[in-house]
């Protein structure tokens, strides 16, 4: 007995298969021509009855399909679901059942195309939403996003409680919250969905938002309808013939004639001299000529025009305003609301954004200033060719990754080597012209100028006038990204704590050690230092040596992210003469200070005039003149004999 109630129940559970498997292939079947040659304006109902008929096999269908993998075998036109196995394929029949071996040649493979791919993929979604792979379920959401669709919505919310995965799952819940603000019927749903966003700045949720809140202007007779955004006032907030132009839009009122085609008009319909009534001989008014063009209105032969006091009355006789798109008030009531926050902030993003790129900004600066704060604050030398040795420690660093193929151990010789290269080029420099030009000033300024072309050009004789690469490592590729508004390169942090350890590498070798000693001390009175045993020309080259080998590892560090061109150091050393100057010379603290503050000036501006970077440049100068005029010590000035110097 047990046994024959358990064949029954087993025979009653199998019964349903074979339908259902049937009913995938009969719609198969019917629609035969429309999937051997689709059409994405016509093949939507087919792929929405496969997707909706419960068949366990519209899944593997469709999947086919999409993949081309739906073939039609010559001998019978009989449709298999095909697997490529060796020169042929295994075929599959559409009830699931095995259909054999057959060569390529013997079958017909269906190849939809990208309108109906699409299709079919919305199709898949409520049988790839809850596949076990979590790659495909990604997939599906990432669909979806792509193109949503009302249909999507249901399977969505029906996958979420059995979602395992929590990060799939966070990506579903907020694309339900999306699909939810943009389709549910109910506007209690969509208002629920909007407040659940709160106040998240991130670019998808301005986007899903923003049409909720567009409008469009309209026009009407009396009060107006639908949801309205803001009245509108002809002559205020919008031109009046922008108005008037709504009512012609809207069948409100009849065109506006212009004087050229009333003239038009008139000379087409004169008849014996007459015209409209009005002899061509009195025509010589305007108020004639609207009364003859009245008269042929009235007998039809010229098409119903306003004159200039009609449209003054049809004006003042209507209502103009601001619709919104949305016909829920509630809807684009929070979808305003939340727009309107996520704005504020927004603005304290940029604002903080703004100040990260005006720190990294500063950094550079800093880093191509701190060898000049040497050389020029504490020297007093003014070296035009402080930029050159920028770009030597650029094209340094080039060099040795033409030798070293790993960036990381590349940029870590580079830097070393960097400053050595530079070192020696400033000790060079200093022993062969700088010492003997102290006290001049001019004609220091002369000379390294003169040195500074010579340099330019025998670097563009060697490397030629093309950029060279200078490649990061691939661990600072990308950004340090916040959300969609605040972001840093990572380049640009590792110069921001580049930086940081060159100031303080700065303050031990000028406060903690020796040779810091002597620089100050002969900085303050080299007379008196000299007397003191100290040496001053060899202090003074050593000096120089250093700020020159700071500004050749500057170079490194600029070069991963700056074209490396023999020009480059020209774009940087006016920046560093005003980093100096502004920061008070002589005093690392006011270079700091001094980068900073040239550093936000510039970003604030090009912020405020995106589109003109030379004139944000201008203004910064003109700025930082301003400023030297009011404070010619800068922002740090030193005290003490040096600052009496």
């Amino acid at each position: 007995m047990r046994l024959t109630a358990f064949l029954v129940a087993a025979f009653l559970w199998l019964l349903p298969l074979p339908a259902l498997a049937q009913e995938a292939a009969a719609i198969v079947a019917e629609n035969r021509d429309q999937i051997e040659k689709p059409s994405r304006q016509t093949i939507g109902p087919v792929i929405t009855a496969l997707a909706g008929s419960g068949d366990p096999m519209a899944d593997d269908i469709l999947t086919a399909w999409g993949d081309r993998r739906l073939v039609v075998r010559k001998s019978d036109r009989a449709m298999f679901i095909a697997v490529a196995e060796g020169d042929g394929f295994a075929l599959t029949a559409l009830d699931g059942s095995p259909g054999g071996t057959i060569a390529k040649a013997d079958v017909t493979e269906l190849k939809p195309n990208a309108g109906v791919r699409g299709l079919i993929a919305t199709a898949l979604v409520q049988f790839t939403l809850s596949d076990p792979d979590p790659t495909i379920r990604a997939a599906a959401l990432a669909s979806i996003a792509r193109d949503p669709t009302a249909e999507a919505l249901d399977p969505l919310r029906a996958s979420l409680e059995s979602e395992a995965d929590p990060a799939l799952k966070v990506q579903k819940e907020r694309l339900e919250r999306f699909l939810t603000l943009r389709f549910d019927p109910d506007p209690t749903a969509r208002v629920a969905a909007i407040e659940s966003l709160g106040a998240d700045p991130a670019l998808d949720v301005r986007a899903a938002l923003n049409p909720l809140v567009a409008t469009t202007r309209a026009a009407s007779l009396g009060q107006p309808s639908g949801n309205i955004a803001r009245p509108l006032f002809p002559g205020t907030d919008l031109t009046e013939v922008e108005a008037y132009d709504l009512l012609v839009a809207a069948n409100l009122a009849p065109a506006r004639l212009t004087l050229e085609e009333q003239r038009a008009a008139l000379v087409a319909n004169i008849v014996d001299g007459v015209v409209g009534g009005v002899p061509v001989a009195e025509l010589n008014s305007q108020a004639a000529r609207d009364r003859a063009y009245t008269a042929l209105e009235v007998a039809g032969t010229v098409p119903t025009a306003a004159t200039d006091d009609e449209v003054t009355a049809a004006l003042a006789a209507h209502s103009f305003f601001e619709v919104y798109v949305e016909p829920d008030a509630a809807v684009t009531s929070a979808a305003t609301a939340a727009l309107t926050s996520i704005d504020r902030k927004v603005g304290l993003m940029q604002a903080a954004d703004l100040g990260l790129d005006a720190l990294s900004l500063a950094a550079i600066f800093f880093l191509a200033a701190i060898g000049l704060a040497i050389t020029f604050g504490v020297m007093g030398v003014i070296n035009m060719a402080h930029g050159e040795f920028i770009t030597m420690g650029a094209y340094t660093g080039f060099v040795v990754q033409l030798f070293v193929p790993d960036y990381t151990l590349s940029i870590l010789i580079a830097l070393p080597l960097a400053f050595i290269v530079t070192f020696a080029a400033g000790v060079a420099m200093e022993r062969l012209v700088i010492r003997h030009l102290y006290k001049r000033p001019l004609e220091t300024l002369l000379a390294t100028f003169g040195i500074s072309i010579a340099l330019q050009q025998i670097l563009k004789n060697v490397f030629g006038t093309q950029a060279r690469p200078l490649t990061a490592p691939g661990w600072l590729d990308g950004a340090l990204t916040f959300n969609d508004v605040v972001s840093i390169s990572y380049i640009r942090i590792a110069i921001f704590v580049l930086a940081l350890i060159f100031l303080a590498f700065f303050l031990y070798l000028m406060k903690r050690t020796r040779l810091g000693l002597e620089v100050r001390a002969v900085t303050q009175n080299p007379a008196m230092a000299a007397s003191m045993g100290i040496n001053p020309d060899r202090i003074n080259m050593l000096t120089f040596g250093l700020g020159s080998g700071i500004a050749g590892i500057a170079g490194v560090a600029i070069g991963l992210y700056a074209k490396v061109t023999s020009e480059m150091g020209a774009d940087y050393i006016v920046q560093s003469f005003m980093t100096v100057v502004v920061g008070g010379v002589g005093n690392v603290w006011g270079t700091l200070a001094g980068a900073t503050m040239i550093g936000s000036l510039q970003k604030v501006i090009e912020f405020l005039n995106p589109s003109n970077t030379l004139a944000a440049q201008t203004y910064m100068i003109l700025f930082i003149i301003l400023f030297i005029q009011f404070r010619p010590r800068g922002i740090i000035a030193l005290r003490g004999r040096a600052a009496g110097d």
